[in-house]
Parts: structure tokens; sequence; C-alpha cells
């Protein structure tokens, strides 16, 4: 949009603000000054996610999605809920444009907007145009074809195999020839990745247009689909007794570092639901300043935002429980060991 950055300019002060109203200090905001705008190069709409104190950046994240709405908060608790909810919907992947000569190989970490491994293969030519001659030696070029043919897509696994390392891919999308698709995924069995076919190609940027296109929506889908077990796997631990629901019960099997996966909802009544924390001992939540005794570090905190660092200090995995589905009383449902 031409008038983007001034958009950007304007939205920016109001939130800074707000910031400065909350008692940021004069050094902060200039760090966050330096890096407020999102990634100039990349298209589309966008959001970030950036981090800052005592005058320094602790982080800047570009997010797929932007937000529904600016969220500016001093405390000190950060808040990530936007950020880890759209890192939570990223799957690391590799992308493969193959045809009869070789294949585009790209691998994209979780929500990476540009490749951190790109190879590019195109093999012999040889052979692999039929040409009209007797049966015996129309035999004899498609058999060289298909061997050339298979030589290509055998180099193209490779690289294949490399991006997925590379960025521990958990899908590797593939558009192009169908012939070629078939010789590639046998060249790649077994592949700790999963193999989706999508459309779209390498041939002009018509077909890499239709990748890309493709690739987002196959992307979105996994992912949806990846929600949809997540929450299969919850309902059923929930029905067996192996999985608690509740922020009283939640907070005290994050204290005891009992929990494998948290499952949370988008934010909406919860945020009015708070807790207490101390710096002591992160992990220790209470609903009452009381039960954490007289300790001078205790602070109070939106129950999310707690929960979510217990978690992650506990080593378990984050999941989002997608909409229409809703925990009891809006909060955390967890799987516990």
């Amino acid at each position: 949009m031409p008038d983007a950055d001034e958009r950007i300019a304007t939205r920016w002060r109001t939130t800074r603000r707000t910031l400065a109203e909350q008692g940021a200090d004069d050094a902060t905001l200039e760090a966050l000054d330096a890096t407020v705008g999102g990634v100039p190069d990349l298209p589309g709409p966008q959001g970030e996610a950036l981090f800052a104190a005592e005058g320094r950046l602790l982080g800047a994240y570009t997010l797929t999605e932007p937000p529904a709405s600016d969220l500016a908060l001093s405390s000190p608790l950060p808040d990530p809920l936007l950020l880890a909810f759209d890192r939570d919907h990223q799957v690391p992947h590799v992308v493969v444009a193959v045809d009869r000569e070789g294949a585009d190989v790209e691998g994209y970490p979780a929500a990476a907007r540009e490749p951190s491994f790109r190879r590019t293969f195109n093999g012999s030519t040889l052979h692999l145009t039929r040409v009209r001659a007797g049966a015996e030696a129309q035999a004899s070029f498609h058999r060289r074809t298909v061997n050339v043919w298979s030589e290509n897509t055998e180099q193209a696994a490779q690289d294949v195999r490399a991006a997925v390392d590379a960025v521990g891919a958990e899908v590797v999308l593939v558009a192009g020839d169908p012939k070629a698709f078939g010789l590639l995924r046998d060249h790649l069995e077994p592949l700790s990745a999963r193999l989706v076919k999508v459309g779209g190609g390498r041939t002009d940027a018509q077909a890499r247009a239709a990748l890309r296109e493709a690739t987002d929506a196959a992307l979105h889908e996994i992912s949806a689909e990846s929600h949809r077990d997540a929450l299969r796997q919850l309902e059923e631990a929930l029905a067996g007794g192996r999985a608690l629901q509740g922020i009283p019960a939640v907070k005290e099997a994050l204290a005891e570092g009992r929990v494998d996966t948290l499952y949370m909802a988008p934010p909406t009544g919860t945020q009015n639901v708070r807790l207490f924390a101390s710096e002591r001992n992160p992990r220790a939540l209470a609903t009452d300043r009381a039960a954490l005794g007289d300790d001078p570090t205790v602070f109070e905190a939106p129950a999310p935002l707690l929960l979510l660092r217990a978690a992650v200090l506990g080593d378990a995995s984050f999941s989002e429980i997608l909409p229409p589905t809703r925990c009891t009383d809006d909060v955390a449902a967890l799987l516990c060991y």
C-alpha cells in the first residue's frame, strides 16, 4: 500500500505513547523505535512481536498474520501469547518443484518467509525426448529415457533429504510432473517427513506462483489437521482420566512438573483471571497471594501468561485449542505424564 509506512508510523506513535504511560523508560522506547515497522522486503500483510527492556531489544519476531489489534504492555512479565499462537500454526517444510530434468528444492524452518536451504539441480537431458523409430529402437530410447529420468530424480532426492535435515521438516510438498513425483517418492523411501503432492511447478512464473498458492493452502490444512488430532488426543485423555482441566488443577500440575502438553484456547475471559507468581520459584502459581508466603518477589499477572511461562520452564509443549471448542471456564487444559 502506498501509505503503509505512514500508517505504521501513526500506529507506532499511539502504541509508544501507551507504553510510556505504563512506565516504559526512554531508552527502551528508543530501542523499539529502531526496529518497529516489520521486514520491508516481505510481501503482503504481516505482524510483529517486539520485546525490549533496559534499553535493549530482546527479541523481534515476524508474525505470519497481523494481529486483530495492536497490543502494548509494559510489565515485569512479557506477553508472548500472540507469538505462541502464531508459531503453533507454523510447520517446518520443504517445497520441491520437480520435472524430468531436475528439481528446485527449498527448505523453510517454522514461520520463515524465506528459505534457509535452497538448491537447484538440472541433470542430464540426453534421451529425455522420445523419437520416432522402429519398435526395438523406440524401446531402447524409452529405457534410456527412464534411466536418465531416474538418475535425475535420485539426485533431487538427495537434495530433498538434505533440506529435510537442515530445517527439521515435518512435510515435503512436491509439485510438477506426475511421473517425476512417483520416481522421487520411490527414491525418498523411507523418509521421516510426510510427502504431499501439490499443484504448480517450475516451468515458468505462472507455475511457480501456482506452487506458492498451493503450498500455502496445503500448509494451512496440515496445521488444522494437526490441531484436530491434538484435540482428539486431549478428549481421549480427559475421558480416561489422564488429563486435567481448569486453573486450580493445571497450576498444581505445572508446579510439580507433570505436564506433557499445555492446551490453551485463545484468551477471552481468561485475561480477566489473574494469578500470583514468584520470581524465586516461577513455576509455583497461586490464586491467593498469601499461599506464596512472605516472598517479596511475588507479583500478579494474567493467568494465561503465567500458565504459559510455567509450561515452558517445565519443558512442556504447547497447542492451541481451535474454535469453536472451548475449555471449561475459558482456561487451559493439559496432558500429564
